[in-house]
Formats: C-alpha cells, structure tokens, sequence
C-alpha cells in the first residue's frame, strides 16, 4: 500500500495506492514537475506551534509518533489533530538527508501508523462501512533491496475470519526524493480462499524524511503518511 501510502499511499484495495520504498544505486531520470507546498500549510504550522516547542530532531520523531499513536492511523484524529500532525511533519522535513531515495534507510519493514486521508490506505476496507465488516489489524509495508516493495493489509472479518490483501511492487527512482511503485494485481486470502484480483496500479510518492526510527511520505495528491519501523533497513548493495 492507487494513490497517495506511503507506505501506503500504496494500499488502497481494490484500487490499491502505494507507497515509498527506493533502492541503491538507483539510476535517476530527469525530475517531475513536483507539487509545491501550499502557503495556507505553513500559516497552519506557525499557528499550531508554541515557544515551548521544541525543535530537535528527536523531539519532533517522538512528537509525531505521540500524535499518532492510538488513532487508528489518522481515523480517530479530528481536524486539529491532522494539523498539529502535519506541522510536525513539515519541522522534520529540514532534517531529510539529501537524496533519501538512494539511502539503505529506506529498506526494512515499516508499519502504516498513520495517513492523513484514513481511507486511503486500504481503500474500500477502510471507509466508514468498511472497517465495521474488516477489522484492521496490521498495514505492513516491506522494502527489499534492491527495488521491491511488499504491502500487506490484514483483517478479521466480521470478527472471527482473518484474511488479508497483499500487494508486491517494483519501485523506480524518479528524483532525488520522489519514487515510482508499480504494483502487481492485489491477492486477497480469507481463510480457505486464495485468489488474484484487479488489474495493475501504480503510485508516486515523495520520501520527505526517514531515519532508523520513522519515515514520511507524501503522495501524488497530497496525503502525508507516517512509517514506523518494524525491523532494520537491510541494504545488500556491494561495493564493485
């Protein structure tokens, strides 16, 4: 984990979105036509933030898991609390190292804690209805060296089937921060059944910030995602 997940603006199921992973050694081609921030976001963040704030990269990595944390990846948040998210994310977008796309950080196993657009990773099994027939339980984004991306969304349904969609993906460097994922037809398994659907999809996201703790993404249209890392980044790039 389609649209703007980063790591899963890769997950939107059936039409599954998708999400941010890249690869070393990975051959740039000329850059997109970015999307540039808004000014309403920065009068939003300046608004929100306090003297008391701290501005240490640490203390914003811990900000925004705190903010996060407990919401159900963004559902539970109301309009304030997106923002407040939001601003952080901006704070620590000074701190990206330069050209993350190329960085092994990027690699290893990420949980989806949170997307400002709710439904958008996991697509029609997120929406209002959705979530009171499958239950979440994990949105799991894996990025392998060297350009393999793996989503996974599973689900309880109705409370006593588990199941779940997964997706796999080959990512393409666009930029120095912004990734292609081209995403095979979605599998879905629940209980005994296994089978293929859909056809391909694709995304577009731009890594704004990652370190050995979290990483931000932003799709195509703008919905900011949180990855929190699950195992270490595992780069199995050689020196020639």
């Amino acid at each position: 984990m389609a649209s703007s997940v980063g790591l899963f603006s890769a997950f939107r199921v059936p039409n599954i979105p998708k999400h941010q992973t890249i690869i070393c050694n990975a051959r740039l081609i000329p850059p997109l036509s970015l999307p540039r921030r808004q000014m309403s976001n920065r009068r939003v963040c300046a608004s929100i933030a306090t003297p008391e704030q701290s501005t240490s990269q640490d203390s914003l990595v811990a900000s925004i898991l705190s903010k996060v944390t407990q919401t159900d990846r963004g559902v539970l948040l109301a309009e304030q609390g997106h923002k407040e998210v939001a601003c952080v994310a901006q704070q620590l977008q000074q701190y990206c190292i330069d050209e993350p796309v190329q960085s092994p950080l990027i690699f290893g196993e990420w949980d989806v804690v949170y997307c400002s657009v709710p439904t958008s990773p996991g697509g029609g099994y997120r929406s209002a209805i959705g979530r009171l027939v499958f239950k979440t339980k994990d949105m799991i984004q894996v990025v392998e060296a060297p350009d393999i991306v793996r989503n996974r969304v599973s689900f309880s349904l109705f409370g006593f089937l588990d199941g779940q969609v997964s997706l796999k993906g080959k990512l393409k460097a666009l930029d120095e921060k912004w990734i292609q994922v081209v995403f095979e037809p979605p599998e879905l398994k629940a209980g005994p059944f296994e089978f293929q659907y859909g056809g391909e999809s694709e995304v577009k996201l731009e890594i704004t910030y990652v370190d050995d703790k979290i990483r931000l993404g932003k799709g195509s249209r703008g919905s900011l995602f949180v990855f929190q890392r699950l195992s270490p980044a595992v780069c199995q790039c050689h020196d020639s």
